[in-house]
């Protein structure tokens, strides 16, 4: 499977693609680098979005998932730069239940350009399943300029 890896400042990505799609995004750095256009383009997003000149991914994805994860994972994609919903909110969009979309949330194959962190808790921050997990999330929703992260810490 193609994979390029990139430094950033939540360590170091690795970007996965099979068939001229985007399959998952790794914490560490990838053992073959391969090029491909698809991935290139993914690093120069992703290097954007890091420097704070990318407001959104534009990128074709195809993580493996259920069929719920997959509507989960669409809802996230929904979400603004910067701005943040409740798991509770997006279970009520899918007429569905906060810990089934926070267990989605923590399958997500491709975080951050899947934007997991911008789903919180009702009670506070919530998980994160990236590596460094909490401050992790808080880095990328300080990096967003989220309001939220300014009110809760």
């Amino acid at each position: 499977m193609p994979q390029m890896s990139l430094h950033s400042p939540v360590g170091d990505l690795s970007v996965s693609a099979e068939n001229d799609m985007i399959v998952a995004l790794d914490w560490g750095w990838g053992r073959d680098q391969t090029p491909t256009p698809l991935l290139k383009d993914a690093l120069k997003q992703l290097n954007a979005y890091f420097d704070g000149k990318l407001k959104a991914f534009n990128l074709p994805l195809d993580p493996a998932g259920t069929a719920f994860e997959k509507r989960v994972w669409g809802e996230m994609c929904k979400i603004p730069l910067g701005e943040v919903l409740r798991y509770g909110d997006v279970a009520k969009k899918l007429k569905s239940a906060a810990r089934a979309v926070g267990t989605a949330c923590g399958r997500n194959p491709i975080p951050i350009i899947i934007p997991c962190h911008r789903i919180v808790a009702a009670s506070g921050l919530g998980g994160y399943s990236g590596a460094g997990a909490a401050e992790t999330k808080v880095a990328l929703l300080r990096l967003e300029g989220a309001d939220y992260i300014r009110r809760l810490l």
